[in-house]
């Protein structure tokens, strides 16, 4: 999977992150620390970690991956990331 999206919500000094879906790479999400759940209301579930963006994007780079575009939508952070 070269690409993967990361996005927070209101606090981004903080967390939780969102990393994944349910199709994400379960030996990535294992090695963020990534925990999946499945939130009331939502028919999909979605790996998050307790860290903030910073931290996430810090262990990111040292698997290879590399910042394409970041934005913001309302009160979220989105950050694609591209590993070749």
């Amino acid at each position: 999977m070269p690409y993967i999206l990361i996005s927070t919500q209101i606090r981004m000094e903080v967390g939780p992150t969102m990393v994944g879906d349910e199709h994400s790479d379960p030996s990535l999400m294992n090695f963020l620390g990534a925990t999946r759940r499945n939130v009331l209301g939502n028919n999909f579930s979605e790996y998050y970690v307790n860290d903030a963006p910073r931290v996430v994007l810090d262990k990111l780079e040292s698997c290879g991956y590399r910042v394409v575009s970041m934005t913001g939508v309302g009160q979220t952070l989105v950050w694609c990331l591209h590993k070749e």
